[in-house]
């Protein structure tokens, strides 16, 4: 039975999503408890509690896994020491495993690879030794990237040549990285799916990205791609949500290929590429993590309009007033206080008539 009203979802993390969670949340009659180590987070306008403390604070932790039923997450990078008590007091939905292996490049490629879906060529790199065997395997253009902690473009380094591959390892600071081949693709796509407890599955359209100093800047939906295609991409998320026995909505970024679909990266969450389910589908990303991590039923992931997500980046958000007069533009704004290049400072969604010819998730 899913928790009743009034039951208590802990998220890690008070971010933007930790805040869109908390609202999707509330719509359903649940309470949210967010625990975030930084002082007035996003999140903390609209959740029921927040606890500001380090992830290394066990009492802390302890409190907060009591106070709650179930435990979620709004990104990645959690302390495994944190999770490891959280776990011991209350379930943790999308599960350990899942989390692992999006926590690490080389965990992820080898877990792709495994279930025999496509990644770019990849070669694990340590050290220089590693760097000059991996470019000699997979040569140039290729991309060098930590293999933890990088987002939004952050912890990668070009090697357009040969010559440029010491101040990539330069730029990896001594960290375990991961050298990965260019893709020739047309275009990358990225598929939300969700799965619940009991194995159920819903996922959405695929929607078509468009980076900008790789930080995603646009997500269109339809993508422009062939109906098979649409298939197959989702096929791939249920593929994965499968083998993890995932619960939880998940964020499936792929490469258009002329040899098929290449996937580029999983995220155990909500997802910045499916913000535009927000004023384009009955139910959206948020509420479907929210009932599947609480053990309701999934809703219905098909959509009722086209639309457009575009990022609010940085001085972006300057733009919401000429933004707030077009016509079929829904405004999401974080209640972040200072604009910063590369921050996040909301979205909005362009919304159109769904097309005659425009397939349904």
């Amino acid at each position: 039975m899913p928790p009743a009203t009034g039951a208590t979802i802990g998220i890690l993390g008070g971010g933007q999503l930790g805040r869109m969670l908390a609202v999707a949340a509330s719509r359903l009659g649940l309470r949210t408890h967010v625990y975030e180590p930084a002082a007035n987070p996003p999140a903390a306008d609209v959740a029921h509690r927040v606890t500001t403390a380090p992830y290394e604070d066990a009492q802390a932790l302890a409190a907060f896994a009591a106070s709650v039923d179930v435990v979620t997450y709004e990104f990645e990078n959690i302390p495994t020491s944190a999770l490891d008590l959280i776990e011991s007091l209350r379930p943790i939905r999308p599960n350990r495993r899942a989390l692992a292996i999006s926590q690490d490049r080389l965990l992820e490629k080898t877990f792709l690879n495994g279930e025999g879906l496509a990644t770019a060529p990849w070669c694990a790199v340590e050290d220089a030794a590693d760097l000059e065997a991996a470019l000699a395997r997979i040569g140039t253009p290729a991309i060098l990237k930590t293999t933890r902690l990088g987002y939004d473009g952050k912890g990668q380094a070009r090697i357009m040549a040969p010559e440029d591959a010491a101040d990539a390892l330069a730029a990896m600071a001594g960290q375990p990285a991961v050298l990965e081949g260019f893709i020739d693709f047309s275009r990358e796509i990225s598929v939300i799916a969700a799965r619940g407890p009991g194995g159920e599955i819903a996922a959405y359209d695929p929607g078509e990205n468009i980076h900008k100093a790789g930080i995603l800047h646009t997500t269109t939906v339809p993508a422009h791609i062939s109906p098979n295609l649409r298939s197959d991409a989702v096929l791939v998320a249920a593929r994965i949500l499968n083998a993890l026995g995932y619960v939880g909505v998940m964020g499936v970024e792929l490469f258009v290929t002329p040899g098929g679909l290449i996937v580029n990266e999983i995220a155990p969450r909500v997802h910045n590429s499916g913000h535009w389910t927000q004023n384009a589908c009955a139910v959206d990303q948020f509420e479907q993590h929210i009932r599947a991590v609480a053990g309701w039923p999934l809703g219905d992931g098909s959509r009722f309009a086209d639309v457009q997500m575009l990022n609010l980046i940085g001085d972006d958000v300057l733009r919401v007033p000429e933004l707030a007069r077009e016509a079929g533009t829904a405004i999401h704004l974080y209640g972040k206080a200072e604009a910063r290049a590369g921050r996040k400072m909301g979205h909005v969604n362009r919304v159109k008539p769904l097309r005659a010819n425009s397939a349904r998730g």
